[in-house]
């Protein structure tokens, strides 16, 4: 009786150990997977507006603080606002910090080629202290006119519907409204 006892208690054993071993391989497997450092689950926006107008054109007005001040004031966000809020500022170099939207949005000029691309370090005036995330905006030639191809990543779970949608109202909509008011010799 004691033999089978014995028996019975290495099947028993073997048996765990045997799943015990499936499940700590599956477990190393996904933990593996969880900790190398890759987030799966990380917000982006891309978005591609076209405009009517050239590349230089639409660059400037993202780039030179008194026509983005002129778009920032159609935009949805500003009508909001007292017309007293503070006109945006913004060094247009390379490390030049920015202050958009009477300073709810504010950051740092990462890259500027002109006409080409610009990057940004890029914060919402809600996020946490020092939590940044990256818009980097490529300009292209689509037909006349300018395609952006924007992407925007680095930002705070959760935030992503509303700032696709800042983007397009406070963004896109008014400087297609101040490029087609606001023609300029190229």
């Amino acid at each position: 009786m004691q033999t089978s006892m014995i028996q019975t208690s290495r099947r028993q054993i073997l048996a765990g150990s045997a799943a015990f071993g499936a499940l700590s391989v599956v477990s190393v497997k996904a933990w593996a997977i969880a900790d190398d450092g890759i987030s799966r689950t990380a917000e982006a926006i891309h978005q591609e507006p076209t405009f009517k107008a050239s590349r230089k054109r639409v660059y400037e007005a993202l780039t030179d603080a008194k026509q983005f001040d002129q778009v920032s004031r159609m935009s949805e966000a500003m009508q909001s606002m007292a017309k007293e809020t503070k006109p945006a500022e913004m060094r247009s170099e390379a490390g030049g910090a920015f202050s958009l939207f009477g300073g709810y949005v504010n950051g740092r000029q990462l890259e500027l080629v002109p006409d080409q691309r610009i990057v940004q370090a890029w914060r919402s005036e809600g996020w946490k202290p020092g939590e940044y995330s990256i818009v980097r905006f490529v300009f292209t030639d689509e037909g006349s006119g300018t395609k952006i191809i924007f992407d925007h990543r680095g930002f705070p779970p959760s935030t992503a519907e509303h700032l696709a949608e800042g983007w397009k109202a406070n963004y896109w909509t008014p400087l297609e409204k101040y490029l087609e008011q606001q023609p300029k010799s190229e």
